[in-house]
């Protein structure tokens, strides 16, 4: 890769000021440059209110940005994949124009454990095949999984891309809104809606073992129960992060996954640029200390140097921890909000381990093919394999054998790594944010070895290809996002923290109790990954609130 082909800085590509920006007249000042930060700014500023962003790093993104941390290697740090961004984002804020460039993910390569495989990509006909080598009955209840799981998220779509109902409010919207609810499931099919329950209050494994009998067919098809998420695939409530996690749609294919050009730091740029076209103001080096109030409305923020900026709505990208509990002075609030932020559960179990590499790893089963390095590479071979790497985090430690969810974005991305190497980004569970006798800087670099050994078991010869390694543990990420213990989703994805309850009950609606004050971040309904519809559906509440 030549010197001007390395991915530039986010201060070399985009002009953000870092010093000072005029302190008065703001409309709206949102607190956070996160992927939700720099969404809801851009629809502000778009729907004509003078916005300014203010970013506590040097650079915009939160946890997902790209980074280069050797010469011609571009790391995606933190998150790495688009996951469930809305297509409603892309065309309202006219993303392509600033650079928008979503790479698709041709295949999906899932490890057997007993040195065979299973590599899933966009031909039907060829994924049936795939799986009749392992299951001729798996074969058969493949169409008939898809089948069920694309219905119940059809059903649950409409609640995913709207705000929720308020049960407890008095107001007419209010009861519509109820009425609407009601309404919409009485048009589902009673198994839709059956399905959906346990989904949303069951085991991952009760349901997809309802389906495939061949134990590694399985451990592919309940791996994404766990993300992110202090449970295993046997634990009730794996259904629901299943079920989240396939609420993605990319080019019109429901639960599909891509990459961004870039990584999704390329991603985040995009957003800033388009925040920016739409006339927002970014500013880089500026921790927020506290949101300024008065007579029980917000009036602006002070910076922790002290600095005020000044703005009848201040709008909060952070967790709930930080937006309830840090940013303003918790006995604003009432208690029963207080309370249920204070309970709210995080529980950061996910790393990541990210490797330069002199070349691709090789897979003695697939020695003369790179197709399966088009995707996601899942290491956790069956539901069992999930289930005991999920036994040590329950005892504070992390997993001796651990699942891991990787990609040689590289491979998707030539940009991303000089010719002839390549960059390896890989999720880790289980890391537990708090260890049990002992802590992250003493077992970062044991933990690291754990995760090399086990791609070393797939990948013989792999530890020959390492150049450079990275690990990035739970500490880390909240150290450098804000995240409360590293949770990636800022909260768990569990059923009494989502849609009314989440963050807390009655006050899912983005306005808080503190007049002019918002929330957007992914602490809020639906939640987390990259999506943007919390800064979407924050956005409109405050247009709606602020037109006569």
């Amino acid at each position: 890769m030549s010197e001007d082909q390395v991915p530039q800085s986010p201060e070399a590509s985009t002009a953000y000021p870092k010093t000072a920006v005029g302190n008065g007249d703001w409309d709206a000042i949102v607190v956070g440059g996160g992927h939700n930060g720099l969404t809801a700014a851009a629809y502000l500023a778009k729907a004509g209110m003078r916005t300014l962003v203010l970013e506590q790093r040097h650079l915009v993104g939160g946890a997902a940005i790209t980074e280069e941390l050797r010469p011609g290697f571009s790391f995606t740090t933190f998150s790495y994949a688009l996951s469930l961004l809305r297509p409603e984002i892309i065309h309202e804020l006219d993303l392509v124009n600033y650079g928008f460039l979503p790479l698709m993910m041709p295949s999906s390569f899932h490890p057997t454990g007993d040195g065979d495989y299973l590599l899933f990509g966009d031909d039907l006909g060829q994924n049936l095949q795939m799986i009749r080598r392992h299951s001729r009955h798996d074969a058969d209840a493949y169409l008939r999984y898809h089948h069920d799981l694309d219905r119940v998220v059809q059903a649950v779509q409409p609640l995913f891309d709207n705000a929720p109902p308020n049960l407890w409010g008095t107001d007419p919207q209010d009861r519509a809104d109820v009425a609407w609810l009601l309404g919409h499931l009485g048009t589902l099919a009673k198994k839709t809606v059956h399905d959906a329950v346990r989904l949303l209050t069951g085991s991952a494994a009760d349901w997809v073992e309802d389906y495939f009998d061949h134990p590694a067919i399985a451990g592919y098809h309940v791996s994404s129960s766990v993300i992110g998420s202090m449970v295993g695939p046997m634990s009730p409530g794996s259904g629901l992060v299943l079920l989240f996690h396939k609420m993605g749609e990319h080019d019109g294919h429901l639960g599909s996954w891509a990459f961004h050009k870039g990584g999704n730091g390329g991603f985040t740029q995009v957003l800033a640029r388009a925040a920016q076209g739409h006339g927002a103001t970014i500013r880089l080096d500026s921790p927020v200390e506290t949101v300024l109030t008065r007579d029980g409305r917000a009036t602006g923020v002070a910076l922790r140097d002290g600095t005020e900026f000044h703005a009848p709505i201040v709008l909060s990208a952070l967790d709930a921890n930080r937006t309830f509990t840090q940013l303003v002075d918790p006995v604003e609030l009432p208690a029963d909000l207080v309370d249920a932020v204070r309970r709210t559960r995080y529980r950061g179990v996910s790393a990541k381990v990210n490797f330069a590499l002199d070349g691709l790893p090789r897979f003695p089963a697939l020695p003369d093919t790179v197709d399966h390095f088009g995707g996601f590479l899942n290491i956790g071979p069956t539901i069992e394999y999930l289930e005991r790497a999920f036994d040590a985090s329950k005892y504070g430690w992390y997993s001796e054998r651990p699942y891991i969810d990787a990609a040689v974005q590289s491979v998707v991305d030539p940009d991303m790594a000089p010719p002839g190497k390549h960059v390896m980004s890989c999720f880790v569970q289980y890391a537990p944010y708090e260890l049990r006798g002992s802590d992250w800087e003493q077992e970062r670099e044991p933990f690291g070895d754990t995760a090399q050994a086990v791609l070393e078991e797939h990948f013989p010869g792999f530890g020959d290809l390492v150049l450079q390694r990275e690990v990035v543990t739970p500490v880390d990420i909240e150290t450098h996002t804000g995240l409360t213990e590293g949770n990636i989703f800022a909260g768990e994805l569990a059923f009494p923290q989502m849609y009314l309850f989440r963050p807390a009950p009655g006050w899912a609606h983005y306005a808080t109790p503190i007049d002019g004050y918002y929330q957007c971040g992914s602490g809020t309904h639906p939640g987390g990954c990259v999506m943007g519809s919390p800064a979407r559906l924050a956005a409109q509440r405050i247009v709606r609130d602020t037109r006569p």
